[in-house]
């Protein structure tokens, strides 16, 4: 009976720490890519049975999961200023136990990956290795820290794309509009920790060059995306997911509003919810590429 409190308050800091809402997310929005993108010709029992796939996403996930807890392990102290309370459940798990699991998880996702072939093995190992190396080295170095975490973000849909064999126009540039969206997501994350930034000597671009060049950068990678919205929209292949990118071209003179004026960390956090938002409403409106797609697939089974 003592032992029962202890147990939820371990199982929310493990849930805390490795962010399983995001692991979520990526799962949906891989397995949305592949039946709507990546093999539209696929039929949806295929696709949702394919052992590799799923090994591949296994991986990713574990991997991940590993890596937000070295990132959390390495920003301790930083946490410990801007999510005091997050920090106290974190806390709930001792750093021994922290690693094991970590050093676990990153096992896990090389073996499993083995399943597949010993090069998706070497592929997971180093990547890894890159997110250990970021979380240690790399995200403390002015701009590089934020363009590997944008590029480490996006690497899981890499694997699948090697695996479908797949690098058409609408991946190419979906990749590039989701690399300035988290990119741009990143700074709004510098914007919001600079309490803590600044208390144990980060160097990010808001301390560095200052909060207004920090401001101007998010709108201009905002801004930026345009360019691959154009050439997506004009592909006949999305469907009436061209919805979904003229409602973020809308959505620019709000955050430019927005932003420009934020001085809080409240602030900064709710424009970056509303990116958050974004992101997930980008992930679900894959669907509108083909919406009979599941439909049919549905009718199929009854």
């Amino acid at each position: 009976m003592d032992k029962q409190p202890k147990i939820t308050p371990k199982l929310l800091s493990l849930f805390s720490v490795v962010r399983v809402y995001n692991i979520i997310f990526l799962i949906v929005a891989i397995y949305l890519a592949a039946i709507y993108i990546l093999a539209p010709q696929e039929r949806l029992r295929a696709i949702l049975l394919d052992y590799n796939l799923l090994i591949i996403i296994l991986s990713s996930s574990l991997s991940i999961a590993a890596g937000y807890i070295i990132n959390n392990f390495y920003d301790s102290k930083k946490d410990a200023i801007n999510r005091p309370l997050k920090r106290v459940i974190d806390n709930s798990l001792s750093k021994e136990t922290v690693l094991k699991i970590y050093f676990l998880l990153n096992f896990l996702a090389v073996t499993i990956s083995f399943i597949i072939s010993w090069r998706a093995a070497l592929f997971f190992a180093v990547y890894i290795f890159w997110i250990w190396f970021y979380s240690h080295k790399l995200k403390r170095i002015t701009i590089i820290g934020n363009l590997v975490a944008s590029t480490l973000s996006i690497i899981p849909f890499f694997a699948v794309f090697l695996y479908y064999k797949n690098f058409n126009k609408i991946i190419l540039f979906h990749a590039v509009f989701l690399y300035f969206i988290l990119t741009a997501r990143e700074l709004l994350k510098d914007l919001e920790n600079i309490k803590g930034d600044l208390l144990t000597n980060q160097k990010t671009i808001p301390i560095v060059y200052s909060v207004q060049m920090a401001k101007y950068s998010f709108l201009a990678l905002l801004f930026i995306s345009i360019i691959p919205i154009y050439y997506i929209i004009n592909l006949p292949e999305i469907g009436n997911m061209y919805y979904y990118f003229y409602l973020i071209i809308a959505s620019l003179p709000f955050y430019s509003y927005f932003i420009l004026k934020a001085k809080t960390e409240a602030q900064y956090k709710l424009i970056h919810l509303f990116l958050k938002f974004s992101l997930i409403l980008g992930v679900l409106s894959i669907i509108l590429i083909d919406s009979d797609v599941i439909i049919k697939a549905i009718e199929r089974q009854l």
